[in-house]
């Protein structure tokens, strides 16, 4: 039976459901404002379908992505060669840290010399003090010791100055004695000498009294000298104590001002001491800045040169041809603005440091998380194709094994950044190869919007992958999208470029082997998403070639023969509908007309849940191998098919 392949007309009623379903989107959109106010429409969101990727032929850029090119190679070279691409540069680190070493050594001497100048003001008032008090303590021992020596002198002074008197007063009466003058004469000698005898008695009494007086006042005088002598004696004994506790005290003084003199030498020393501490740290630091230096001219010309990523030399002048890929890559995110490409590229570089992203690959991070994203197949164009099943994380021990603390979670975002190099290690980075991805995003049961833990971890992932590895996604395709989604994305994209968002596409559950099929062979289409590819598929390879096509009218039935010319052969055919709601039967007839035509499958209703097929049959005879599909309803049917013949090992 020959088919016959249309391509129909979308009917009526397929009009009617799409209108059905933008009016369900735009109603929903609607409800969605209320707590969104950013207006939403699946139609300005499916329009980014458009994007195309550009050639990484230096001859196929524009003029000023050319000159865009060139300036920034240039600011690279420059910037390696001067070892200054990372954000710390590693000599005027040295330099700086060095610097701040003597400038705290200076400040540490700077304060020790002042604590030690405000010690020896204190030490100097202090001394300037005892001095005083020692001065007041000697004029004062001084004083006294004037004080009482007038005294003392005046009392010793007074004994020769009595004796003199006493020794002229006792000369005088001697010589009045003799000389008979001690009395006046009278004029007349009678009287003189009536009175004669009794002047005599008189006299001799008076003599007697006046020896007598002057005995006693000699003894009198005696007795006082010899007081006198011992008061003198006392305070002679007392005069030498006096000089002696001087002598002590001048001796305490001149140790005092000897300690004095040595704590100031001291401190002179101490002061001294920080400037030689200053200059010897200077040596040190001037020693260590050379040292640093010949490590550092070293380190650039062995390390800095060689630096890489992504397996390409970045100095331009290695003229690596995978250089201008990575180059374009930075300059295309950043719309060809040098200044901010180059920023982009050393932020980068940082992060990777930061993050040790070179040896990640090396990094056993587990498999619990291989069901949540992974790499399966390629698309029309030859891009790896990465799958993202967000669905799988309602289940709880999964969830808490990502997300259930801020340590899993940056074990999470460590695990996804390992599959994107895993992922870049497929690529070709050069003008002629694939440099880019696809990815696919499922959403069907998606816990994004309940769990914040996972909604913060998945902004958090797409934020880095965004700004450290540009344009390494060729198209983002989101399926199984639900309402909600449409309004959550419009204010989770106001983080991504107009450039990342011009790659998403968006299917529905109704839409998503349609969808797919677009961007990717039918055979590298996963069957859980209506392709035709298994999971560890040993039957169908690569090189058995690509699955046919095959459209059917609505109301009408078409069949697929498999021709088997020979017996004893095993047939395997795989075959999908799209949308499908289709009978379906698989059947066996004979080349011989007197043979009975043999059942494989019995004819089925098969609705819009169901997967591809897969069969297989051993003939007897030879003849051939009918698939019949019958399309019951008014919508065009698109079907995939394919099989292999192959004989088999007794």
């Amino acid at each position: 039976m020959t088919v016959e392949v249309i391509k129909a007309e979308a009917t009526v009623s397929h009009q009617e459901e799409k209108v059905k379903v933008v009016e369900e989107v735009v109603v929903d959109v609607e409800e969605s404002k209320k707590d969104v106010d950013v207006e939403v429409k699946p139609d300005a969101v499916e329009k980014t379908s458009s994007f195309k990727e550009e050639s990484n032929f230096v001859s196929d850029l524009k003029d000023h992505e050319k000159k865009a090119l060139a300036d920034l190679k240039a600011k690279l070279e420059e910037a390696i060669l001067g070892n200054s691409l990372f954000k710390k540069e590693e000599p005027k680190v040295v330099e700086v840290v060095e610097e701040e070493k003597v400038e705290v050594v200076e400040e540490k001497v700077e304060e020790a010399v002042v604590e030690e100048k405000v010690e020896e003001v204190v030490k100097e008032k202090k001394d300037e003090c005892v001095k005083e008090e020692v001065e007041e303590k000697v004029e004062e021992k001084e004083g006294e010791k004037v004080e009482e020596k007038p005294e003392g002198e005046g009392e010793a002074l007074k004994k020769p100055v009595e004796k003199k008197g006493l020794n002229g007063l006792k000369s005088k009466i001697k010589e009045a004695l003799k000389g008979h003058s001690l009395l006046k004469k009278k004029a007349k000698k009678e009287v003189e000498e009536k009175e004669k005898p009794v002047v005599e008695e008189k006299e001799c009494e008076e003599l007697k009294t006046e020896g007598e007086a002057v005995v006693e006042e000699k003894v009198g005088v005696e007795s006082v000298l010899e007081s006198e002598e011992k008061k003198v004696e006392v305070a002679v004994e007392e005069v030498a104590k006096v000089a002696k506790t001087e002598e002590c005290e001048e001796k305490k003084a001149e140790a005092v001002v000897e300690e004095v003199a040595e704590v100031v030498k001291t401190e002179e020393c101490e002061v001294k001491e920080p400037e030689v501490i200053v200059e010897e740290v200077a040596e040190v630091v001037k020693a260590e800045e050379c040292e640093e230096e010949k490590k550092v001219d070293e380190e650039v010309v062995i390390v800095d040169k060689d630096i890489s990523l992504w397996g390409v030399p970045l100095l331009p002048s290695k003229a690596d041809e995978g250089t201008d890929v990575v180059l374009l890559k930075f300059l295309r995110a950043r719309d060809f603005k040098v200044n901010e490409a180059f920023e982009m590229l050393k932020k980068t570089l940082e992060w990777r440091k930061e993050w040790k992203i070179d040896s990640i690959l090396d990094e056993d991070l587990g498999s619990d998380l291989s069901v949540a994203a992974y790499m399966n197949g390629v698309d029309r164009e030859g891009h790896p194709i990465c799958y993202n099943n967000l669905g799988v994380f309602n289940d709880e021990e999964l969830y808490q094994k990502a997300f259930g603390s801020e340590e899993k979670c940056k074990s999470f975002l460590r695990w996804r950044f390992q599959l994107m190099e895993r992922g870049i290690q497929k690529l070709e980075l050069k003008p002629s190869g694939v440099t880019s991805l696809l990815q696919i995003t499922d959403l069907r049961n998606s816990p994004l919007p309940a769990k914040k833990e996972a909604r913060l971890a998945v902004k958090q992932a797409i934020s880095l992958l965004q700004d450290n590895y540009p344009e390494f996604v060729a198209r983002n395709i989101w399926i199984n999208v639900p309402f909600w989604y449409y309004a959550f994305h419009a204010v989770f994209s106001t983080m991504l470029t107009q450039r990342t968002k011009s790659k998403d596409v968006f299917a529905r559950p109704a839409k998503v082997t349609e969808t797919l099929i677009k961007y990717i062979p039918v055979e590298e289409i996963p069957i859980q998403y209506g392709g035709l590819k298994r999971e560890s598929d040993y039957e169908f390879s690569a090189g058995d070639g690509v699955a046919s096509e095959l459209i059917i009218k609505a109301s009408s039935t078409a069949t697929i023969e498999v021709p088997a010319p020979e017996a004893g052969t095993t047939f395997i055919w795989d075959i999908t509908v799209l949308g499908w709601e289709v009978n379906y039967k698989e059947e066996f007839i004979p080349a011989d007309e007197g043979s009975y035509t043999v059942i494989v499958q019995k004819q089925k209703k098969l609705g819009t849940v169901e997967g591809p097929v897969r069969n297989t049959y051993r003939t007897s005879e030879p003849g051939k191998i009918v698939l019949t599909i019958e399309n019951c309803s008014s919508k065009k049917k698109k079907v995939f098919y394919r099989h292999k013949v192959k004989k088999c090992a007794f």
